[in-house]
């Protein structure tokens, strides 16, 4: 059985999306949620599908090393970001190579970078003109969202589509993609 810890920063939709997912599976299972904001949304997710959480200060995440040793001791094998904003150091990535995934929502290389996340990225779209926007799953190296991109899924930007209608439109795309890739990369690591 795999043993999948989820990061994230907020709701926390995509972490329930998720878990649910794996939920009954004899293949992974979300075994671990931790969070870097005490507030954030995914904690009560968290406890109401009865899956241990942990909270982190960003001190704690950058140093890593008592991050990792937790991970460790939970036999974690993977970490899937799911809308996690801080920029994963480097001690992380090393105890997990290849084993720390991101969702992006817009098409990297474009709209991707420090602070480029949530609405803002769905406006810079927006503001960009573009014609396309979706999601990008892909692995994590030590600057933020350059990684090996594992997967995209487009959807299309009509002209009077605001921010809020593309965020509609690329969760769905997250929702529908995000838990069948995570058990597709956790296949290759088999």
């Amino acid at each position: 059985m795999k043993n999948i810890a989820i990061f994230a920063s907020g709701s926390g939709s995509n972490a329930e999306n998720i878990a649910n997912y794996f939920a009954g599976s004899d293949y992974a299972q979300v075994s671990l949620i931790v969070a870097n904001n005490p507030n954030a949304y995914v904690l009560e997710r968290a406890r109401k599908l009865n899956i241990e959480a942990l909270t982190i200060t960003k001190a704690e995440f950058m140093a890593a090393d008592t991050l990792i040793a937790e991970l460790k001791s939970r036999n974690i094998d993977f970490i899937v970001l799911a809308g996690f904003l801080l920029l994963v150091p480097e001690k992380l990535i090393e105890a997990y190579p290849g084993r720390i995934v991101n969702i992006h929502p817009a098409l990297l290389p474009k709209h991707g970078g420090k602070g480029m996340y949530g609405d803002r990225v769905h406006q810079a779209v927006v503001a960009a003109g573009d014609t396309e926007s979706g999601i990008t799953i892909h692995l994590i190296d030590a600057d933020y969202d350059k990684g090996t991109t594992f997967f995209q899924a487009t959807c299309p930007v009509l002209p009077t589509d605001t921010p809020d209608d593309v965020a509609t439109k690329v969760h769905a795309l997250e929702y529908k993609h995000f838990p069948h890739v995570i058990e597709e990369i956790l296949h290759t690591l088999d």
